[in-house]
C-alpha cells in the first residue's frame, strides 16, 4: 500500500517539473516589455519631480514663515516708536509694507519659473496702496489717541456719522421759522390733521404725542438720555435729590450723568446704554472712579445735616463688563451695574411751583423737564397725562425758550 503512496508521490513531481518546462519555453512579446519598462521610468521620473516639488513648497513654506516673524518683529519696533508721532509712524508703516511688497515682487521673478507680469502689477500698486496706508493708519492712531482723551467717543461707533451731525446741529439753534415761545414740541409728534382735531381732547393730543415718543426709533444720543432719566428716575423713587448733570452739560459734563444725594450719601453716576453684544472696558471704571475724586475733592469741607459725605461711584451699564473691568471696579470700589436694561416707567413729572404753587406736569419733549426736581410728598412721577390732569396738575404753558436759556 505504501509503494502506492510513493508511487504517487514520484508522478506528482515529474508533472510539475514538465509544466514549469513548458512556461518557460512559453516566448515573451519584446513591444509590451518595453511598454511596462517604459511605464516604469516614466513612474520614478514622476515620482522624483514630485519629491523636488516638495522640497520646493517646503523650502517657500519656511521663507514666508520667516518673512511673517520679521514683519511681526519689525512692525512691534515701529509700534514702539509711537512718541515720535502719529505721521512718521504711519510714514514708517507704510515705507515698510511698500519695501515688502517690492521683496515680493522680486522673488516672483527669480523664482524657478518667473511671474514677471503679477511682479509689475505689484510694483505698481505698491506706491498707491503705501499712500493709502500712510492715511489710514494716521486717521486709526489719531482716532485712537482722541478716544483715549474722550472716552465718551466709543459711545458713537457704528453710528451715523451724518445723523449724529444732524442732531448736534439741531441742539445748538433753535428753528428760524417758527416762534420759539410759542411752538409746542408735542406738535412733531402729530400730523397737522390731528393738531387741528375737535375729536381730540388737549390731554389726548398729549397722550398720543407721548406713546408716539415711546415708540420712536431714537438717536444713540436721545436713547442715551432716556436711560439716565430711567435711572434718575430709579433713584428719586429711593428718596435721593437728582442732579441731571450730563442732560443739562452735555458733552463737558465730565462722566458724571447724574448726581445723587440723600442726607450724607451722595453718588455720582454714568449711564451708558449700548448694544447688548458690546463691552464694557476698564478704561470707563477709571473714568468714573476719577471724576468721583475729582468731585470729592471739590466739596472737601462741606458738610451734610448729619456729618461730612460719603461719596460713591456708581457706573450702570446696558451690556457686560470685560473681566479686567470688573477687576478695575472691585480694586477701585466702584459700584458696576451690569446688564441694565431700558424699561417704561412713568415718566410725566408733576410738580408743584415753589412760587405760586401751581400745579404743573411736565412730559419728557418739554424744555424745562431735565431742570424739573420731583422732591415733595405732593409731587410724583405718573403714567398717563389722565392720570396728571386728575391729580390736578396741568401741563407747562412755555414749551421752549431761547437758546441761551
Amino acid at each position: 500500500m505504501w509503494l502506492l503512496y510513493v508511487y504517487g508521490a514520484l508522478l506528482a513531481f515529474w508533472l510539475a517539473a514538465l509544466v514549469i518546462e513548458r512556461i518557460k519555453k512559453i516566448p515573451v512579446d519584446s513591444a509590451e516589455k518595453d511598454r511596462v519598462e517604459q511605464l516604469a521610468g516614466e513612474t520614478a521620473v514622476r515620482a522624483a519631480q514630485l519629491t523636488d516639488r516638495e522640497v520646493r513648497l517646503a523650502r517657500e513654506r519656511a521663507r514666508f514663515e520667516n518673512l511673517k516673524i520679521e514683519a511681526a518683529s519689525a512692525m512691534e519696533a515701529i509700534s514702539k516708536e509711537k512718541a515720535l508721532g502719529f505721521p512718521w509712524l504711519a510714514s514708517a508703516y507704510s515705507e515698510y509694507m511698500k519695501l515688502y511688497d517690492l521683496r515680493i515682487a522680486a522673488e516672483l521673478e527669480n523664482r524657478a519659473i518667473p511671474a514677471r507680469r503679477a511682479a509689475e502689477q505689484i510694483r505698481a500698486a505698491a506706491a498707491e496702496k503705501a499712500a493709502l496706508r500712510r492715511e489710514n493708519r494716521i486717521l486709526r492712531e489719531s482716532y485712537r489717541y482722541y478716544e483715549s482723551l474722550f472716552p465718551w467717543l466709543i459711545d458713537f461707533k457704528g453710528e451715523d456719522l451724518d445723523e449724529l451731525i444732524r442732531q448736534a446741529q439741531e441742539r445748538r439753534k433753535p428753528s428760524e421759522t417758527e416762534d420759539e415761545h410759542d411752538a409746542d414740541p408735542a406738535a412733531i409728534w402729530m400730523t397737522e390733521a390731528e393738531q387741528a382735531s375737535q375729536q381730540l381732547t388737549r390731554a389726548e393730543k398729549f397722550q398720543l404725542a407721548l406713546d408716539r415718543y415711546w415708540r420712536s426709533r431714537k438717536t444713540p444720543w436721545q436713547i442715551g438720555r432716556d436711560y439716565e432719566r430711567y435711572i434718575g428716575f430709579l433713584h428719586e423713587r429711593d428718596g435721593f435729590r437728582v442732579e441731571y448733570f450730563g442732560v443739562e452739560a452735555g458733552l463737558e459734563d465730565l462722566g458724571r450723568d447724574l448726581i445723587c444725594r440723600k442726607v450724607t450719601d451722595v453718588r455720582i453716576v454714568q449711564c451708558k446704554y449700548w448694544r447688548t453684544e458690546r463691552m464694557l472696558h476698564e478704561k470707563h471704571v477709571c473714568q468714573i472712579f476719577g471724576t468721583t475724586t475729582a468731585w470729592r475733592r471739590e466739596h472737601t469741607g462741606e458738610q451734610g445735616l448729619f456729618g461730612g459725605y460719603e461719596v460713591t461711584p456708581y457706573l450702570y451699564v446696558s451690556c457686560e463688563a470685560s473681566p479686567k473691568a470688573r477687576e478695575f471696579a472691585q480694586i477701585l470700589g466702584v459700584n458696576l451695574i451690569e446688564g441694565w436694561q431700558l424699561r417704561p416707567y412713568p415718566i410725566i413729572k408733576c410738580n408743584v411751583s415753589l412760587r405760586d404753587g401751581e400745579k404743573i406736569y411736565h412730559l419728557p419733549f418739554d424744555q424745562q423737564y431735565d431742570r424739573t426736581l420731583i422732591e415733595y410728598e405732593d409731587e410724583c412721577y405718573v403714567q398717563t397725562v389722565a392720570e396728571a390732569e386728575a391729580l390736578g396738575f396741568r401741563r407747562a404753558f412755555r414749551w421752549r425758550g431761547h437758546a441761551e436759556d
